[in-house]
């Protein structure tokens, strides 16, 4: 996988970020989800790179990026701090100014990247995902029972920490077994290496700090910002899995007006959650279609 890539640790204000390149053509950031890596983007970043410099990472606390302490307020782990080394590893790669695209957490790190950065992200995608600040204050049993994850990573350490680390591979496993399919389409080099990471308890814990940051000071940034009526001010393209939980359960068109000022183009593709795994070819040819169109 990622054949033609160039791999490298880059070293921001706050972490050291795995980072891949590759590729020519204007600059494009990828970012995955939880519990994920760079691998994610395993079957559509190269196709991508036929047409653009890709960049794929790591984000702070996954994979093998850096997992510094989360802080008295988790802030650490906040998008806000996230975005941050995103924006700083695109600069030290010598891009001012990229198209981005993030899929889960990848893209709420994307939303407030757009938000803290506005002269940086020229085209903006976001995959499978609704604003953290529209779910909070609007959580349902339907919501609720479907994202059970967030409300158990975000009690207080060590119990999360300790329950998924007393059995890694089935929490993962049984995590990523949203649809009848389980995990069967996932490239199995790329399984292998969730699994080897979720091993890690660092990762475990950096993981937890992720969605505690997530409900307490990225929700209160987001609720700042929204109220100021700060949106997201880049031509948008908001893509997500019609079969998944925000296919399935939310007007995603609707609820990302209320965020997004721009938005030129919104889609589907036939999957669940994790668009760019289920469906990567149809992700690939969104993806491509919507960032061409600035070529």
């Amino acid at each position: 996988m990622f054949e033609n890539f160039n791999k490298s640790v880059i070293k921001t204000s706050g972490a050291d970020i795995v980072t891949l390149v590759g590729g020519s053509g204007p600059p494009l950031l990828l970012m995955h989800g939880n519990p994920f890596t760079h691998l994610s983007w395993n079957a559509v970043a190269p196709r991508l790179a036929e047409n653009f410099t890709v960049v794929c990472t790591d984000l702070r606390g996954y994979g093998d990026s850096s997992k510094p302490p989360g802080g008295a307020n988790h802030e650490a782990y906040s998008f806000r701090a996230m975005a941050q080394d995103q924006v700083e590893v695109m600069a030290s790669l010598g891009f001012e100014q990229f198209y981005a695209a993030g899929h889960d957490r990848g893209a709420r790190v994307l939303h407030r990247m757009c938000l803290d950065h506005p002269q940086k992200v020229l085209r903006a995608s976001f995959v499978d995902m609704l604003p953290q600040h529209h779910l909070l204050n609007n959580v349902n049993f339907q919501w609720g029972k479907f994202s059970w994850h967030w409300f158990f990573m975000i009690q207080p350490s060590p119990t999360p920490e300790h329950m998924i680390s007393a059995d890694p591979e089935f929490y993962i496993r049984r995590k990523l077994s949203k649809t009848d399919s389980g995990t069967s389409f996932f490239n199995p080099q790329a399984l292998a290496e969730y699994i080897r990471c979720i091993k890690n308890p660092e990762t475990v814990r950096a993981m937890c700090e992720d969605y505690r940051a997530t409900v307490g000071i990225d929700l209160a940034i987001d609720t700042a910002d929204f109220d100021q009526g700060k949106r997201v001010s880049c031509p948008s393209f908001i893509l997500w899995g019609e079969k998944g939980g925000v296919g399935r359960n939310h007007d995603a068109a609707a609820v990302w007006s209320q965020y997004a000022s721009n938005i030129v183009q919104t889609g589907t593709v036939p999957s669940g959650h994790y668009l760019q795994e289920e469906c990567p070819d149809e992700t690939y040819d969104a993806l491509h279609g919507f960032f061409s169109k600035a070529l």
